[in-house]
């Protein structure tokens, strides 16, 4: 298993809970406020990495680990692509969008990282 003692210590769920808040921010107000469909998906995405990962932290196997690792990397690209449709609706201003997509990109690469640890223990 891991050796962190909790969850919370992970720098992935950590940045993870950084990133479900500035979704959340970007989220509030303006045009993507009203739409709420896209609104709720984005969120729910971003709200996804860091649930799994301490989902699968909790579960107390390796194998169960990366597979939740593999669920909020996938999260990352779903919110990915999410972030590319708002800015193209105009909803969030590019540099906006960059930030948080270069943000989702290196949550992904760690978990990345991390799953081919645990898978190779």
């Amino acid at each position: 298993m891991a050796t962190w003692q909790r969850f919370e210590e992970m720098d992935i769920w950590q940045m993870g809970c950084e990133l479900v808040c500035a979704v959340y921010e970007m989220t509030r107000t303006g045009e993507f406020a009203k739409d709420f469909a896209l609104r709720d998906q984005i969120r729910r995405a971003a709200i996804s990495v860091p649930s799994n990962i301490a989902e699968g932290y909790e579960r107390d196997s390796d194998k169960a680990f990366a597979q939740m690792l593999t669920i909020a990397k996938g999260s990352c690209g779903e919110l990915r692509t999410q972030l590319h449709i708002a800015a193209r609706l105009g909803y969030v201003d590019s540099k906006v969008m960059q930030g948080l997509i270069d943000d989702a990109e290196r949550i992904s690469k760690k978990l990345a990282t991390l799953i081919k640890h645990l898978k190779s223990s």
